[in-house]
């Protein structure tokens, strides 16, 4: 028969591969750069941005600040890159920032950079791809009405991508993240080339001045510190996604920590080279920019206003305007690696969920891999919860990023802290002097990442609590306050489970009592009874309730007239309860006799259509719900197969998980 929807889901994510293809499946540096890298890579689209926001909330004096905290951001991007290519020496397995802070400071510390990972994961993919929605929007102002929309349609897309596996979804973005990173590097070579020749380009908000924020007009002292300090840790969104590449350790090809590490040092040389030219421009094309439009002065209509995006207006100022090729080629570029940024996380979120599950901390069917061998229930728990995100804040770039980059310098410093601890250990067993001093300059390079990114983490909490971040804060805790509670549920169930006396737990009951539930007497009870007897209990009885004593006394009257051997116990039940009255006899019967197991057998239709289950086997799903929960009794379940259930008996080719089990693509039905 025709499955619909098995074809489907083999047009979105392929055919099922084997495990024994995991291996086929790892990427060379040059695929493995556009998968594990597109964040940061792609966040130099909005970082500048973000720092001028602020700023400009003081007005236009205070975009001198501008060079400054982009040369603050790209300290610490130089520091953090060189800091992961010590983690991704010392720990190739793929835990990144987790393992090394489990490892050398603790099982909780190394779940807090978990929980505060698997939030700023989520974050990464709502705000990349609101940011390309802004993006398109910026070309097609026409578009605004449909932001949600096209935020929602974008993730889906995502999630069809990654579900065909890691190496399906390098090869599809790779070529828009090498656009992306091609047109950037030739607009800003262009716009700077032009600027030294002379010809400086102009972006289309030069012209306009800004209305300070009345809240944060001629600040002074401890408030002009405040308002740079939020514009740095705002343009500090250039550094999400760095580590992904030390949790994606394993997804390399061999050397592994080789490839990776070089991989690293490339992402840092093109994402500092990137956003250097993007502020440089920013500066040159006097770029005005605000959250509210109704703030830059000399604006005839700000209400009808769609403001345009910092690359866009950089893009159009120096290729010639909005409708050159020039200008669409780099919106389009951006747009589309922004919401493929999001890629970053789709790749780092399934990979750690499956570590903790993994260790326990997760629900363990996040550690499964899916037909096409990716952690595809990872997948999908992101996706869901991106998707809530962007509809609960209409996909609006401004509104997320408060909630962004707290759980990553959470990660960034615990991490660096955890290397030093590590390098301190290594050093008091080293004895080679060469050794020695290559772990002393590691050292060196994680203590200064560990210092410098607690100070930005202090300062992300200082300027973007009150404005979302504790939100973040909330989530992660909550988060990890569940795993650490999933540890405790998986752990207390393994030690009520472990068996201390193998010979003890095998020894059989002392006798076996069977039970056949019986409602009438037709065709599904006899097979019930048959099939009891056929087991040879020590003693068989047939059970019914009264609930209809004219009833009663004439399924008595043919069980004795078809002569059934089985004997008929009948329950009073002047209240028609079913369910109470089957409930105490059973554990009645325990009561006499603990040591001996109690077999209850029940009768049960088997339909074809949703419908029919709320007109059969309701009493006997109420029924085994109830007595799976008293100790020594076993319910068995003898179906029945009403003619309706063949419309619904078409198995698919490949049951869930056949390829983990190493099953074959079809078989034949008796």
């Amino acid at each position: 028969m025709f499955n619909v929807t098995a074809v489907l889901k083999r047009l979105v994510i392929g055919p099922a591969l084997r495990s024994e293809e995991l291996g086929g499946t790892l990427l060379p540096k040059r695929l493995a750069l556009p998968i594990f890298a597109s964040d940061p890579l792609s966040s130099v689209a909005y970082a500048t941005q973000e720092i001028l926001l602020v700023l400009t909330l003081g007005g236009l004096a205070y975009l001198h600040f501008t060079p400054w905290i982009a040369a603050a951001v790209v300290f610490l991007m130089t520091v953090v890159v060189l800091s992961y290519r010590q983690v991704v020496h010392a720990y190739p397995s793929g835990g990144g920032s987790y393992e090394v802070a489990s490892t050398n400071l603790g099982p909780s510390a190394g779940l807090v950079v978990a929980a505060a990972l698997l939030v700023d994961y989520v974050m990464t993919v709502a705000v990349s791809v609101a940011s390309g929605v802004d993006n398109i929007i910026s070309a097609i102002p026409e578009l605004a009405e449909y932001r949600v929309l096209m935020a929602l349609v974008f993730v889906g897309l995502l999630t069809a991508m990654n579900l065909r596996g890691v190496r399906e979804s390098g090869r599809a973005f790779a070529a828009p993240t090498y656009l992306f990173i091609a047109g950037v590097l030739i607009m800003c070579g262009t716009g700077l080339l032009r600027y030294l020749l002379g010809d400086a380009p102009v972006a289309e908000t030069a012209q306009y001045g800004i209305e300070p924020d009345p809240a944060d007009a001629d600040l002074v002292g401890l408030a002009l510190v405040m308002l740079v300090l939020r514009a740095f840790s705002s343009g500090c969104t250039a550094l999400t996604g760095v580590e992904a590449i030390s949790n994606g350790v394993p997804a390399f090809r061999k050397p592994k920590s080789r490839n990776a590490a070089a991989t690293m040092a490339a992402m840092g040389l093109i994402a500092v080279t990137m956003f250097v030219g993007v502020t440089a421009l920013a500066i040159i094309a006097k770029v005005h920019i605000a959250e509210d439009p109704c703030r830059l002065s000399g604006l005839a209509d700000c209400a009808n206003y769609t403001q345009r995006t910092v690359i866009a207006q950089l893009a159009a100022s120096v290729f010639g305007g909005s409708s050159s090729f020039g200008f669409y080629y780099v919106q389009a570029a951006t747009a589309l690696v922004l919401i493929l940024a999001a890629n970053t996380a789709y790749n780092g979120f399934p990979l750690l969920a499956s570590i903790l599950a993994q260790h326990r901390y997760l629900p363990r069917q996040l550690h499964n891999r899916g037909d096409r061998l990716a952690f595809s229930n990872g997948i999908l728990a992101l996706a869901v919860v991106a998707g809530l995100l962007l509809w609960a804040y209409k996909a609006n770039v401004t509104s997320l990023i408060h909630l962004y980059i707290l759980g990553v310098f959470t990660s960034f410093t615990l991490s660096q802290t955890g290397m030093v601890r590590h390098w301190n250990r290594e050093l008091r067993t080293e004895t080679d002097p060469v050794l020695r001093r290559r772990h002393t300059v590691a050292r060196v390079i994680n203590a200064t990442g560990a210092l410098i990114t607690a100070l930005v983490l202090v300062i992300v909490l200082l300027t973007k609590f009150t404005q979302g971040a504790w939100l973040a804060v909330l989530a992660a805790a909550v988060l990890w306050v569940n795993m650490r509670a999933i540890r405790r549920h998986y752990d207390t169930t393994a030690a009520e489970l472990a068996t201390t006396d193998p010979r003890r737990d095998l020894a059989p009951p002392s006798r076996v009592l069977g039970i056949v539930l019986v409602s009438t007497l037709h065709k599904p009870t006899l097979r019930a009874l048959a099939y009891a007897r056929a087991l040879r209990p020590d003693r068989l009885e047939a059970l019914t309730v009264a609930v209809d004593r004219d009833a009663s006394a004439e399924l008595q009257r043919k069980w004795e007239e078809y002569g059934i051997e089985v004997p008929l116990k009948i329950l009073d039940s002047p209240y028609r309860e079913i369910t109470a009255s089957v409930l105490v006899y059973v554990r009645s019967v325990r009561r006499e006799s603990p040591r001996d197991v109690v077999a209850v057998f029940i009768p049960e239709y088997v339909v074809g259509h949703w419908w029919e289950n709320f007109l059969h086997n309701q009493s006997a799903l109420w029924l085994k719900s109830r007595l799976r929960f008293t100790p020594g009794v076993m319910v068995t379940s003898v179906p029945w197969q009403l003619s309706s259930s063949a419309h619904a008996d078409h198995p698919a080719a490949r049951a869930p998980g056949a390829v983990r089990r190493g099953e074959p693509a079809s078989y034949s039905r008796r």
